[in-house]
């Protein structure tokens, strides 16, 4: 089988191969998945790249998601020819992960693909899209189940991640802004859903302790001096919902925001969420993220430039998702 590996280094930069391996066995409660379709998300652009910090096993196969058809499994629940994706749950960081033609997983790790997504989609959604859909679910929870006419930022917006909420909150009823860094986005964003655009520069400074009130609730993606802006910015009561840290993982606030205000600040976690909780998100993403929609939002890569394309994720240099054909 072929399988993008990654070795540890104790210093420095790991190292990164596409190679040749051998399967391993199939134990008792795991299933066998034949790759169709993996993806690049910011974290695998930082394992693929060699950064340290998110494998954190010796040696491993790369790719936090996998999307295929099970081709042999020793859990009950699961039989050959049932189409399944899999995204977080240690893949890529403590087990082996999606960028490979065979996966062995656990028998309570896959989820069968919705009925709207083809496998090309269910990877297009990927960690990125389940992410932007858990942060939806916690903002729509926070606004008491009802986004409807509520005035909501998205940051990182031209990313995977940030491109998928916006599309979820524009049907989720919201007045969505959109904050990116690249000013070529703007029409496109438009049309995906967002009500206005925003540039990354008006929040690159340090802000006061309280700015003026603009927004009922934040999607951020990008965390450090962005995710302390909004902080700021946020109305009364107000949420927001942090998945990432692309803008560092330091968060230069204060606690006026929380006290004074009452914004809650939620931490979104997609790698071990509750079977509920997924479940409800996968729901959100089939009834609110059009197929033809996600179609727009993708490239689609072969396994043999994976690594290779690792430079323009972590260089914010793609608008929505790269898929990776690992048959091709």
């Amino acid at each position: 089988m072929r399988a993008i590996r990654v070795t540890r280094a104790d210093e420095g930069v790991n190292q990164v191969a596409l190679v040749e391996i051998e399967p391993a066995p199939l134990d008792e409660g795991e299933v066998s998945i034949l790759t169709e379709y993996s993806s690049l998300n910011y974290k695998d652009a930082l394992a693929l790249a060699g950064r340290p910090g998110i494998v954190r096993a010796p040696q491993l196969t790369a790719g936090i998601d996998v999307v295929g058809v099970v081709h042999e499994s020793r859990d009950a629940r699961w039989s050959p020819g049932d189409r399944v994706v899999v995204t977080g749950r240690g893949l890529g960081e403590t087990r082996d992960g999606g960028l490979a033609t065979r996966v062995l997983v656990p028998g309570d790790l896959p989820v069968r693909i919705p009925d709207p997504f083809t496998a090309r989609q269910a990877a297009a959604i990927g960690t990125a899209g389940f992410t932007a859909a858990l942060c939806v679910e916690e903002l729509a929870a926070a606004a008491g189940g009802d986004l409807d006419g509520r005035d909501v930022a998205v940051s990182g917006a031209g990313g995977g991640v940030g491109s998928i909420g916006v599309r979820l909150l524009h049907a989720a009823g919201a007045r969505v802004t959109a904050i990116t860094g690249r000013a070529e986005l703007a029409d496109a964003l438009l049309e995906l859903g967002a009500d206005a655009v925003a540039s990354r520069a008006e929040f690159a400074t340090a802000p006061r302790m309280l700015e003026p009130a603009a927004w009922d609730a934040v999607l951020d993606t990008v965390g450090g001096q962005m995710l302390a802006s909004l902080i700021a910015r946020t109305r009364p009561g107000g949420a927001i919902a942090a998945c990432g840290n692309a803008g560092g993982m330091d968060l230069p606030t204060s606690v006026a925001p929380f006290i004074l205000r009452g914004v809650r600040l939620i931490g979104v976690n997609s790698v071990h969420p509750e079977p509920g909780i997924r479940d409800a998100a996968w729901a959100r993403l089939a009834a609110d993220l059009p197929g033809p929609v996600l179609d727009s939002l993708t490239e689609i890569i072969s396994l043999d430039d994976a690594i290779g394309a690792a430079d323009r994720v972590l260089a914010g240099a793609v608008h929505g998702r790269i898929v990776v054909d690992v048959r091709a």
